[in-house]
């Protein structure tokens, strides 16, 4: 439902991004000079930028966030005959993962407040086949990971996080990202972390763990020409890492900016007409998205559209509805997810938003519901 030609885009982030154009590009030239475009020292360097910036003893980049939810799991040991317990609302790729990796998912419902899985909703999801846990810090709120933890210790499971989207947020002062025994960004353009294209990249403490990544995101090569198994062509480009080593430093002020615009729409009064969005306990949210919920929001979307605010249904489809899921999913009800998808809509989020823009995309509200 993208609007071309909104005046209020649904990802505020080009303002924020265009001062820090002539330095990426400098970077970038000098990539392109050097002749070294993969597995280069730009990598390196972001991978052990990263990994400091989150306090993780590794980082592996590779070529997109779905990669690396299938990497992560495969390296994890996940494969054939085991399950994992994903949230029934999140993007297709967290499932899909799942199925790449060569598991299964089982489905689990969300909490209805803070829309992330909890030790709650997923522990009627494990059964005795289930290897881990995979909960989605869900639009950048961060899902209730100690308690997830503690789940998944008394039943002998590891836990791995999905933080595509919630680059920059923090649980009880701690990483998004440095919860799971392995952890899985997207750098997608419209992340907060963003590349210039695809890109992803695994976070984790374990060694071993680590290494295994490493070699599956390059075709599991032991020597030039030998493979221990069959792997991935999956490595983050030099040139995307020189980019997010600019981007990184930025990373917490931008995150500042998203909160703050978060505080916009709750001082506007906007619970007042819509449902909004609930913090995990702890949590300091990096709002991927400013999603609410709104019975009537397709008509919402559209008054909003035609006076040039960009707002979007997301994930209108649960995971265990989708198509390719049905043979794995259950006929269990899991309400949380589904109504969410039924009423979801997202608005203007970024850090280039200020007060004023806020302000006005609350008054179309206002005027469409009243």
């Amino acid at each position: 439902m993208a609007i071309a030609g909104s005046t209020i885009p649904l990802f505020a982030t080009k303002s924020s991004l265009e001062p820090l154009i002539p330095e990426v590009l400098e970077r970038q030239q000098a990539v392109i000079e050097s002749g070294r475009y993969v597995l280069g020292p730009e990598l390196e360097a972001f991978e052990a930028e990263f990994a400091t910036y989150l306090d993780r003893g590794h980082c592996i980049g590779v070529g997109s966030g779905t990669e690396a939810l299938t990497i992560a799991l495969r390296a994890m040991g996940v494969g054939p005959g085991d399950q994992v317990v994903v949230p029934a609302l999140s993007f297709f790729a967290t499932a899909e993962a799942v199925l790449n990796a060569g598991a299964v998912p089982t489905f689990a419902d969300i909490d209805p407040g803070t829309w992330c899985l909890t030790a709650e909703t997923a522990e009627p999801a494990i059964t005795e086949r289930t290897r881990a846990i995979l909960p989605v810090h869900l639009f950048g709120n961060v899902a209730p990971m100690a308690d997830l933890n503690e789940l998944a210790a008394q039943r002998g499971r590891s836990v791995r996080e999905d933080a595509a989207q919630a680059a920059g947020a923090r649980l009880h002062g701690r990483m998004a990202g440095s919860w799971g025994t392995a952890s899985s960004f997207s750098f997608y353009p419209s992340k907060n972390l963003p590349a210039f294209g695809d890109g992803g990249a695994i976070v984790t403490d374990d060694d071993s763990l680590a290494k295994a990544a490493r070699r599956l995101r390059n075709h599991c090569t032991v020597d030039t020409w030998v493979h221990a198994e069959a792997g991935y062509n999956s490595r983050l480009d030099e040139l995307q890492a020189a980019a997010l080593r600019v981007m990184l430093p930025q990373l917490d002020g931008w995150t500042t900016s998203r909160r703050h615009t978060a505080q916009a729409y709750r001082a506007e009064a906007l619970g007042d007409l819509v449902t909004l969005p609930v913090e995990t306990m702890g949590a300091e949210a990096a709002f991927h998205l400013f999603v609410i919920l709104a019975p009537n929001r397709e008509a919402l979307a559209s008054t909003l559209a035609e006076a040039g605010i960009e707002a979007r249904p997301y994930y209108t489809t649960t995971l265990h509805h989708q198509p390719a899921m049905m043979p794995f999913a259950s006929s269990v009800s899991l309400p949380n997810a589904e109504h969410l998808a039924c009423q979801g809509l997202a608005l203007p989020m970024g850090p280039a938003l200020d007060r004023a823009t806020v302000h006005a995309v609350v008054t179309e509200i206002r005027h469409a519901l009243s």
